[in-house]
């Protein structure tokens, strides 16, 4: 049966789309919407994937003013933390390890909420 087998693109509005991708590329590694066909465009890595719609009771801490969030899977939390913190930006860990991983939020120039997920060696299934 064929089915859904991931994630093929993220897409909204910025009011600075360039200076977004930007951004995006240089502190996060989300490289450029690709600007022709043969132009590489970024690949994650195989992981844990959450597809949550959130209700109007739903944990807002997630969410920006557009309703979405973006969760990023890192490889090393603390080595991103100090990464973006070099870098002038406002990164905080949360204090609490869960039992899929540990977490950190941002937000972009925009004010877009961004977690970074560091997923736990043996996630809870």
């Amino acid at each position: 049966m064929p089915r859904v087998i991931g994630i093929g693109g993220f897409f909204f509005r910025a009011r600075d789309p360039e200076r977004l991708s930007a951004w995006y590329a240089e502190h996060l590694d989300v490289l450029r919407p690709p600007a022709s066909y043969e132009a590489p465009v970024w690949t994650q890595a195989a992981g844990p994937t959450v597809f949550a719609p959130f209700g109007d009771d739903g944990p807002n801490e997630h969410l920006g003013p557009s309703g979405w969030g973006l969760n990023l899977r890192v490889d090393d939390l603390d080595g991103m933390v100090a990464r973006l913190l070099d870098a002038g930006l406002d990164v905080t860990i949360d204090s609490q390890i869960y039992p899929n991983g540990r977490f950190a939020s941002l937000h972009d120039p925009e004010g877009n909420p961004i977690q970074l997920w560091e997923v736990a060696e043996h996630p809870a299934r």
